[in-house]
């Protein structure tokens, strides 16, 4: 009984062990449920659209993740905040993002209209490191009637996809967060 006992837990390590490794190389195999077509660890920036406002998140040559900034036409530079807690509230919120998971599918009828994704109020683009032309895209559409999900279009594909809502909120959070961090630290620092 305790030798089986103890293969058994010898194997659960082991299984355990791997499915670390595999995460921490990035070379594990993408679940084809997941939103995202790399794992966060592979991309070098991330640009969420909201209300026609685009906010850039992105790598520095060291792989952490600071806010580019507010990009508009009326403001002629942008900012790159190198805030240490704001960087982790990034990493936190990507890593999560990562593990977005596609829940139903639905045909793309028409413009997606009907899913809000024809004119969409929220706009995700990820990019690869060093790369100036989006990986994927992401148009953010209305709540679905299960009232927890979100309709999104990954432009390019036929279909309108369902992902929990609360991974758009904490996107939408995220730049709450980083938008009022760089206003803080502009207020401090004008004399």
């Amino acid at each position: 009984m305790w030798a089986l006992l103890a293969v058994l837990v010898a194997v659960i390590v082991i299984v355990e062990y791997r499915d670390r490794l595999h995460a921490a190389s990035g070379t594990s195999e993408r679940d084809a449920r997941q939103l995202l077509p790399l794992p966060v660890n592979q991309l070098g920036a991330v640009e969420i659209a909201d209300a026609c406002v685009l906010h850039r998140f992105e790598r520095d040559a060291a792989g952490q993740w600071f806010y580019h900034g507010v990009h508009t036409g009326t403001e002629a530079s942008h900012t790159h905040a190198a805030d240490p807690a704001l960087t982790q509230r990034i990493e936190r919120a990507m890593a999560a993002f990562g593990r977005t998971r596609v829940e139903r599918e639905f045909p793309l009828a028409g413009a997606g209209t009907e899913y809000g994704v024809a004119t969409p109020q929220t706009v995700v683009l990820v990019y690869r490191p060093r790369e100036s032309q989006p990986l994927a895209q992401y148009a953010i559409g209305q709540v679905a009637p299960d009232t927890v999900s979100r309709y999104v279009l990954v432009v390019g594909r036929p279909v309108v996809v369902t992902i929990p809502g609360y991974q758009v909120d904490n996107l939408l959070a995220l730049v709450r967060s980083a938008t009022e961090t760089t206003q803080r630290g502009r207020t401090a620092a004008t004399p």
